[in-house]
């Protein structure tokens, strides 16, 4: 098997293989350094042995022998070993596990997304922490989404490690009581997972499908373990709604289509439908919340035959209210590209210069990239190069790299 197909089975165990591990070691820390050293002894030996067929349970095999020698020789690990002895006692004798986590929810690594957001870290730590250590995503892919430097999201997963150690933070599965309040934390994650694999950071993949494959699976257990949680509902909705684009997003050479351009009849009907039923769900019983307003908005777009035929009235109205209920420089970015589908390309462009100055989008590469398009519609030929360059020196994947210069080289060669 070559390396990046290695790469590949590393970066679909590590998150099972470190929620396995935090649990049973109940320290963060050991657990990363031992699931560190279990691929670095694959790394050496799977190339000349070969992968072996349960690769996950290579790795955690790998990984508990490290512990258990740690644990034995190093004095502080000792002192661990003996708090985890009282911990496990405590467990032993504490009352059941309660239902909710029971048969219907055995993901070990949905619990450490509960267990890790705990309301004694910041939510921007909780989230870093989630992503970065349980989630599978790389620093910088985590900081993008929270439009932030890479260093600043590294700062912050340092940061709730600490806090963690010195509070002595257990890592314990909340109680069913205990989930409403980590509920928030834990959809932000999932749905950040989703976007991830919807548009990746970078590499040669527009789509990382395993991401949001695996994001769409754990909502789906949250909706089964808080069917009464709209917010689960509305989340699911949204991820299958803009999943079910997928078939259509690339070409047969992998690059960019825009929705404009998508043969909109290779979107998956299944994920739509439920998608829509979802939305209805989300959206009775009490105000709407950002996912269900973010599902509603893709079921809009899902339901036109055409982006000429679009409800951009009803796109720009929902995202006047999701602007009150969870207010971000990214709505009002997407905000502006439907006001330029309605009112016209000056009234978009008015919107996003309007954003330049927003620290949080400085170096996001959609901010200019918009931009650009509309300048282009515009006829302002060269502010659109401009804006181009700008977009094409903050991307990051590769398709929608090539993309962009393509637009840009069409505008330097309008004749070919």
């Amino acid at each position: 098997m070559g390396t990046d197909s290695i790469e590949a089975v590393f970066r679909e165990e590590w998150g099972r293989l470190l929620a396995t591990l935090v649990r049973t070691l109940g320290d963060l820390d050991l657990a990363e350094e031992v699931a560190a050293d279990a691929v670095a002894s694959a790394v050496a030996r799977w190339p000349t042995d070969g992968v072996p067929d349960r690769p996950g349970a290579w790795l955690l095999t790998v990984a508990r022998h490290r512990a258990v020698d740690k644990l034995r020789r190093d004095k502080v690990f000792a002192a661990k070993l003996a708090l985890l002895q009282v911990e496990a006692d405590r467990r032993d004798s504490a009352p059941p596990v309660d239902p909710v986590w029971n048969d219907d929810a055995p993901d070990e690594r949905l619990r450490l997304f509960f267990t890790c957001c705990h309301p004694s870290l910041g939510l921007d730590a909780q989230l870093a922490l989630t992503l970065t250590c349980l989630a599978g995503l790389t620093t910088p892919e985590a900081a993008r989404a929270f439009l932030v430097p890479p260093a600043t999201m590294a700062q912050r997963v340092v940061r709730a490690k600490r806090k963690i150690r010195d509070a002595r933070i257990p890592f314990r599965v909340p109680s069913a009581a205990e989930l409403p309040d980590r509920l928030p934390a834990v959809l932000q994650v999932v749905y950040l997972i989703f976007t991830e694999g919807y548009a990746a950071t970078g590499g040669p993949a527009l789509v990382r499908g395993d991401l949001a494959d695996e994001a769409v699976r754990l909502a789906r257990i949250l909706h089964r373990l808080l069917p009464g949680e709209r917010e689960v509902a509305g989340l699911l909705a949204l991820m299958l709604l803009v999943d079910a684009r997928r078939p259509a997003r690339v070409d047969v050479a992998g690059r960019l289509v825009l929705l404009a351009d998508q043969d909109r009849s290779l979107w998956t009907l299944d994920k739509i439908i439920e998608g829509r039923r979802l939305v209805v769900d989300a959206l009775t019983g009490g105000p709407p919340g950002p996912y269900a307003l973010q599902a509603a908005i893709a079921a809009v777009h899902d339901d036109a035959a055409s982006v000429s035929t679009t409800d951009w009235p009803q796109v720009v109205a929902l995202y006047d209210v999701l602007r009150t209920v969870a207010p971000s420089p990214l709505v009002e970015l997407n905000r502006a590209v439907a006001v330029a589908m309605v009112d016209g390309p000056e009234a978009g462009l008015a919107l996003l210069d309007g954003l330049a100055a927003d620290r949080h989008l400085a170096g996001y590469h959609l901010l200019p990239a918009a931009r650009a398009d509309l300048l282009r519609r515009l006829g302002r030929t060269a502010e659109a190069a401009t804006a181009y360059e700008a977009a094409l020196a903050l991307v990051g994947n590769e398709p929608e790299r090539e993309y962009l210069a393509r637009r840009l080289e069409s505008l330097r060669s309008p004749d070919d």
